[in-house]
């Protein structure tokens, strides 16, 4: 199950205890929720310091994972800033030739470009992939804008005339002559 699935059945949860009659249950499901997470935290926490690599950082097998990138940041103990988060979920998306454009950090607002591969399904399913991945990497990232670039003409040699003919057993220019 992804940590986007897990959010959203926590959250259904937590909207139906909190439309129970008593509000109190509402109020102690929630505060039940935040002593998890503290728990949680601190234990991921420990794991972090055990197996962190000679500089402290987490194994890249750690940081490269969905599901765990996603806990650290979702407990602040992500070692990455958002610009390196979103390079690592544009990667894992297999999208990284897209080039950020912009990010807001305000808004959550993130703009993206990327060369057209001529396929309008392969968009969309590039960009899926992208939100799939930020969710886990970069949650922060509230939208994704992606536009789509004309990719650059193949360069075209164009000589003053056609070839001189070589006749035969002489020297191309830039070869020696064979013996």
């Amino acid at each position: 199950m992804s940590a986007e699935e897990t959010a959203r059945r926590v959250e259904a949860v937590l909207d139906r205890l909190a439309a129970h009659d008593d509000p109190g249950v509402g109020a102690a499901a929630e505060e039940l929720v935040r002593v998890l997470m503290d728990f949680y935290g601190t234990g991921l926490a420990r794991v972090l310091a055990l197996t962190g690599t000679a500089d402290g950082t987490p194994p890249p097998e750690l940081l490269d994972d969905e599901c765990v990138a996603g806990l650290l940041v979702l407990h602040g103990l992500h070692p990455e800033d958002a610009p390196a988060r979103i390079a690592r979920a544009l990667r894992a998306a297999g999208a990284g030739d897209a080039v950020v454009e912009g990010f807001d950090g305000m808004t959550g607002a993130l703009r993206l470009s990327q060369e057209d591969g001529g396929c309008p399904g392969t968009a969309d399913a590039t960009r899926q992939r992208i939100e799939a991945a930020l969710a886990c990497h970069a949650p922060e990232v509230t939208g994704v804008a992606l536009e789509r670039t004309a990719a650059a003409a193949p360069l075209l040699q164009i000589g003053s005339g056609p070839p001189e003919p070589v006749p035969a057993g002489a020297a191309r220019p830039g070869r020696t002559p064979a013996p």
